[in-house]
This record gives structure tokens, sequence and C-alpha cells, in this order.
């Protein structure tokens, strides 16, 4: 029985470090994180290309949301974490609100935002809300 080469090429031999970036929560930050992932999502890139192409953009869709959500809603500082999962990319962003982010009804005639969250649970696989005493962490997973 022929078995697969296994050598230093494989994904489970390549190390792809994780991504964690701190940020004061200033609104420029929000460019702050978008950068920060756009940065990780290369590097995994140069390893592990994404299936689809859509979905780079759709983690930095999701990570501008999480990062603009914090500043506007949770006082002080944020943190992004990002690491590579078996088929996607986990992102976590924790802010200094215990109070979870709930969906706001979105008028695009109205403007006046409502739609971040929205779209949040619309491009992710599984979104999850862990608060504790200190803030709360947003967990985001997405297909890569």
């Amino acid at each position: 029985m022929a078995s697969e080469p296994r050598g230093e090429n494989t994904l489970a031999f390549v190390e792809i470090p994780n991504l964690t970036s701190s940020f004061a929560g200033e609104p420029q930050d929000v460019t702050g994180a978008r950068l920060a992932a756009e940065g990780y999502l290369r590097g995994l890139a140069r390893t592990a290309p994404p299936v689809a192409a859509e979905y780079w953009d759709d983690i930095l869709l999701v990570v501008t949301e999480l990062a603009a959500n914090a500043v506007q809603y949770a006082p002080g500082p944020f943190v992004l974490h990002m690491r590579r999962t078996f088929d996607g990319v986990h992102v976590t962003l924790h802010d200094t609100s215990t109070t979870p982010p709930a969906p706001r009804p979105f008028d695009p005639r109205r403007g006046g935002g409502g739609i971040g969250w929205h779209l949040v649970h619309t491009l992710c696989d599984q979104v999850s809300v862990v608060t504790g005493d200190h803030g709360k962490d947003v967990h985001a997973f997405l297909p890569w």
C-alpha cells in the first residue's frame, strides 16, 4: 500500500504563528487592526492560501467591524488575536465592555448603522461572545 510522503512541506509541519496586537481604542486603531490582520493573512497565504479569494476580504471585513464596534461601544483598549484553525481562521477581539453585542435594526434608507453585527454573523461559520469581569471576547470563526 502506497502512502503519501510526509515532509517539511505539509501543513502539519509548518509553523504558522498567531497574531496578537494591542490597540489603545482610538478611531485610527480600526485601520491599525485591519492592517495587522492583513499582514497576518499575507504570511498565512504564503504557507496555506485561501480556498476562495473572497475569504481574505471577509476576514478583513469582520476584523474591521469588530474593531469599529470596540472603539464605538467599549471604553479603552482592545486586543486582536488571530490564529489558524484546521479549516479556517479564528479571530478573537477582546475589549473592556462587559455588554455583549446585540443586533440593531438596519434600514439602508435611513442610515445610522446597524449592519455590522449582521455582517459578522453572515460571514462567519460561528460567532460567540464570552463575557467576564474585565470585558468580553468576541470569537469569530471564518473559512480560509
